[in-house]
């Protein structure tokens, strides 16, 4: 599980490391991992530009350069301020070999040491005319610690800021670099330990892996297991009008580990269902999770039944309308930025801009889990819980596949898992599902369901890789 902290718990935890180990040695251990992946990551016949802001974060940069030059390489430093710079660092990089210039050029690899942890997001003057020559030059960009002028703490982008290929981070992911359009211009994101890991608090924020098998085993079925016992979800999807959300919906269950699936609906649609996936029961029973809302009916009526079922339920879609004053912690809403946006009677551009606060807004308002699809889809329980999927791919974005994901949920809380842990893996794994449907472009949602259950048994057999991972 990859973690992510809060700025002041990461300084806490630097200031319980530098007791015992100094902030030399953070320092110096910092540099060793940063200079390891300067030198795998930049080709030696190039020259790497550092960008060089003030502090430690500038420090840690310069030092790199210095042990790049000392290895035989080249490197140009361009200096935002002079006047303030880590001095020691800079003599030591200029000593090595390092060239002083006015700024960047030609250059096709960058090292973004502008600003750390503790500068606000957005930037001016000089540091802004550089992050224009990265948006005009796309060089191929190295963020230290963080890309300057992200929110560190909840991913905004509110001004001209870096935007990287790869960021290195030390001791532990910050939530700026997994979340929002600040996530999004992270790039890849290297975690490398520099000894705080004993002193972090609890981590704000969370994300699936593809070694987290171990978290799931009880979705695989011992030898005695029946289909009861696996789990029964329950389907009120679909519509005349939207017909082909209710098989999606059918599809993506169908994938994931539940024993059986029941489907609520209009005869004929009921029928058609049946007729394309005769495994399906249609009519009511006892379940043990409700799925509603996709492509369905504009009705009060499927979520008041649901709920009155006592199960977990997903709600999304038409669904979403209808939402009592307060739910339950067991039950998860499954909005897009639009969806979110009229709930919460904001814009939609204000969801877009700051999704981690609008998602823990809407879970704290109707005592509900809440995953909120996107580019980084998240999942945020009442309880201050916090998943970031880094798995996908923009294809995605395509009719359909919500309907799919929302299936594929339900059938993961009629096994057994919480909102929380069914939320994120069934969003880690449509998104693993996604890139594997993309390997010829485009795809249809059905698709995406064609490969959830085979993303799902490599996962849990640890055979998965970091495909789709972002």
């Amino acid at each position: 599980m990859l973690t992510a902290h809060r700025v002041a718990g990461i300084r806490a935890a630097e200031e319980a490391a530098a007791a015992s180990a100094g902030w030399d040695g953070l320092m110096q251990r910092a540099v060793a991992e940063l200079t390891e992946v300067l030198v795998g990551v930049v080709p030696e016949t190039s020259v790497p530009v550092v960008l060089v802001g003030p502090g430690n974060n500038g420090g840690d940069a310069l030092f790199a350069a210095a042990a790049l030059c000392r290895r035989g390489r080249r490197v140009d430093l361009a200096l935002l301020d002079r006047g303030h710079v880590h001095e020691a660092g800079l003599a030591d990089a200029l000593a090595a070999g390092a060239r002083l210039v006015d700024g960047p050029g030609e250059h096709a690899y960058a090292v973004d040491a502008i600003f750390g942890i503790g500068a606000r997001p957005g930037l001016e003057g000089r540091a802004a005319e550089w992050a224009r020559w990265v948006e005009d030059r796309r060089p191929f960009v190295v963020a230290v610690d963080v890309p300057s002028g992200i929110g560190v703490d909840d991913g905004a982008r509110p001004g001209v800021s870096i935007a990287a290929d790869l960021t290195v981070t030390f001791g532990t992911a910050k939530v700026g670099l997994l979340v929002g359009r600040g996530g999004l211009a992270s790039g890849r994101v290297l975690v490398r330990d520099i000894g705080l890991t004993p002193h972090l608090p609890a981590p704000a924020a969370e994300a699936l892996e593809a070694g987290d098998a171990d978290r799931y085993r009880s979705l695989v079925p011992g030898p005695e297991t029946h289909k009861y016992e696996r789990g029964v979800v329950g389907i009120e999807a679909g519509s005349p009008e939207y017909a082909g959300a209710a098989h999606l919906c059918v599809a993506g269950a169908q994938a994931g580990p539940a024993g059986m699936v029941r489907f609520v609906g209009e005869a004929d649609l009921a029928a058609r269902v049946v007729d394309r996936a005769p495994e399906v029961v249609a009519g009511r029973g006892r379940v043990q999770a409700w799925v509603v809302g996709p492509g369905g009916e504009d009705s009060p009526a499927p979520l008041a039944a649901a709920l009155a079922d006592g199960v977990p339920v997903v709600v999304d879609a038409s669904a979403l309308g209808h939402l009592p004053e307060r739910l339950r912690p067991d039950v998860l809403l499954t909005p897009h930025a639009g969806e979110l946006a009229r709930l919460l009677d904001v814009e939609r551009a204000d969801v877009e801009g700051d999704p981690l606060g609008h998602a823990r807004r809407a879970a704290e308002r109707w005592n509900a889990t809440v995953l909120l699809k996107g580019p980084r889809t998240l999942v945020v329980s009442p309880d201050g819980r916090v998943r970031v999927n880094l798995s996908g791919t923009p294809w995605l974005g395509t009719a359909g596949a919500g309907d799919v994901l929302a299936g594929f949920i339900g059938s993961l809380l009629a096994a057994g898992l919480d909102t929380v842990e069914a939320g994120s893996l069934g969003a880690f794994l449509h998104g693993v599902a996604g890139v594997r449907a993309a390997q010829g472009g485009p795809f249809p949602a059905h698709a995406v369901a064609d490969h959830l259950s085979g993303a799902l048994h490599d996962f849990l057999e640890g055979v998965l890789d970091d495909e789709g991972t972002r």
